[in-house]
């Protein structure tokens, strides 16, 4: 369908306040052309490429974008999923395969309720998460969630381009406008909730001090085991302010083995 009004602004659009498109390890330039025009068609702006396979900037996403140029102009390229997510503070995982982790499952309309929860009370840094287009989001970058998101579709035959399931998404936020519920969390003034970024740096803290003490000995195990540990702490919601007080935790506990 064609309807292209260069006249009017989406405020939305132009403020990003939409949720961040991530794409993990995405194939083809055209793939992502067609995403950033799927996500203009949202009012979405925020495109953050992790490892693209093509080189970027890339003329092909430029052609499949027709005109989608707002998105593609503010991309940013990220070396792991980790960085993308680094300031986010709730992201969504993509995938349509069962994964062995206890992680809460929602439809796009579930979710985009959610971000749109978050954002009407003024934090805008939510996002999702999208695998590359053979193969979906590894283990590891789905454990970084706070939930899969997974689109109900024929059982049987569930496969869905890349610019579908963000078009998905994106159409699913759009629609929830201002409908989403009043927030559920009160945090408190003094703190606020923690960033994927001080997220990871408690993860890698308290596995620097599992690793030390041999806890995390097992080497066939240890992948699925820090997994495990990294799904429970992105269950809690914790502040920035629980984030320092576990550190502090780890801390004292481990301070006492080492001296």
């Amino acid at each position: 369908m064609a309807g292209t009004d260069s006249s009017r602004v989406d405020p939305a659009a132009e403020t990003g306040s939409g949720p961040a498109i991530i794409l993990v390890d995405p194939q083809l330039g055209e793939n992502i052309g067609m995403v950033a025009r799927a996500m203009l068609n949202c009012g979405l702006v925020d495109l953050r490429l992790v490892r693209p396979r093509d080189s970027w900037p890339n003329d092909k996403a430029v052609a499949a974008a027709s005109g989608a140029d707002a998105v593609l102009d503010r991309a940013r390229l990220f070396p792991d999923t980790a960085a993308a997510l680094a300031d986010l503070r709730v992201v969504f995982a993509t995938t349509a395969r069962p994964r062995d982790m206890t992680k809460p499952v929602l439809t796009p309309e579930a979710a985009a309720a959610r971000m749109r929860e978050i954002a009407d009370a003024g934090d805008n840094r939510c996002g999702v998460l999208f695998g590359p287009e053979a193969k979906g989001l590894h283990n590891d970058d789905v454990a970084l969630a706070d939930g899969i998101l997974a689109v109900p579709l024929n059982p049987a035959f569930s496969s869905l381009n890349l610019a579908q399931a963000v078009l998905i998404v994106g159409y699913e936020w759009l629609k929830a406008g201002s409908e989403a519920p009043e927030p559920a969390l009160s945090v408190p003034k003094e703190t606020r909730p923690a960033t994927k970024q001080e997220l990871l740096g408690l993860f890698e803290h308290l596995e620097r001090e599992l690793d030390a003490c041999g806890f995390l000995r097992v080497r066939e195990k240890r992948p699925t085991m820090v997994r495990n540990l990294r799904n429970v702490f992105q269950r809690t919601g914790l502040t920035e302010q629980e984030i320092r007080t576990l550190r502090g935790v780890i801390k004292g506990l481990t301070s006492g083995r080492k001296g």
